[in-house]
């Protein structure tokens, strides 16, 4: 009997539908279809150009981890004759590039004998571990604390040798270096470390004659290897700089590598 009662004074109306604008709802139908398409390429454009950007920052400081690991027997041998008797090595230092994706790019190590690898690092590492354990044990000092302790101050001695490097290379003004490069270069030390280590346990007085060689040849080296990364990256040179800083790096493996050569419970010393 109310259904058919009309509207009282005095209460509100019901809403009625809007009559539809000449250009429809700027939020529904066309016009939501034209927001989101255009949202939607703007953000694919910003994301796009945000993904790029991280990629590039990636590969250029990082590069990626399984390069460096395209190694073969012959390039082992070769690269260790390089760290170990650098003076020997007679062909040119730099790196053979190639065309990839329509850019330059280096080699890996397997096809360039100049091109840093983890290889040789890790393996060396794991060597100086090992054979500091047995100078230990034939010295009747051996206990798993020590052993610990001595891989510790391995990893930091390889940290403070990267650090090193990057300073050096940010004080030339070269600092585009991928840091698996520097950690590369840094760990090539411990393959000359390993050769005093087994003279060391073979005879103990040629120790201290192959000792000072290690540092040397590591440190002509890695003057080597980081004169031939400024001359790529650096455009303005000063000699008189880049002599300094470069002899400096060197004479800094002398007391460097003898402290990680200092086998002994207390490795701080």
């Amino acid at each position: 009997m109310y259904n058919n009662m009309g509207p009282q004074p005095g209460m509100p109306r019901p809403p009625g539908n809007p009559e539809p604008g000449p250009f429809g709802n700027p939020f529904t139908g066309a016009g939501s279809g034209f927001i989101r398409g255009g949202l939607g390429a703007y953000g694919e454009r910003i994301l796009g150009s945000s993904s790029e950007y991280v990629q590039s920052n990636i590969s250029r400081y990082f590069s990626d981890p399984q390069y460096y690991f395209q190694v073969n027997d012959q390039y082992v041998r070769n690269k260790l004759k390089v760290v170990l008797f650098p003076f020997l090595h007679r062909g040119h230092w730099t790196r053979i590039s190639e065309p990839v994706g329509g850019r330059l790019s280096y080699k890996p190590p397997i096809y360039d004998i100049n091109a840093p690898d983890l290889y040789i690092p890790f393996m060396a590492f794991g060597t100086y571990v090992v054979l500091a354990g047995l100078s230990l044990g034939l010295n009747g000092k051996f206990t798993p604390e020590a052993l610990n302790w001595l891989f510790v101050k391995g990893l930091v001695g390889w940290f403070l040798q990267v650090m090193l490097l990057k300073v050096t290379l940010l004080s030339l003004g070269s600092g585009e270096a991928p840091l698996l490069d520097i950690v590369a270069y840094g760990g090539y030390a411990f393959a000359g470390l390993c050769l005093a280590g087994i003279a060391k346990i073979m005879w103990g007085y040629s120790y201290y004659a192959l000792m000072p060689w290690t540092c040397l040849c590591t440190g002509i080296f890695l003057v080597k290897t980081m004169k031939r990364v400024l001359f790529a990256e650096v455009r303005s040179y000063d000699s008189s700089k880049h002599h300094y800083l470069l002899l400096f790096l060197a004479l800094v493996q002398f007391p460097l590598l003898i402290w990680l050569g200092n086998i002994s419970v207390n490795w701080l010393l």
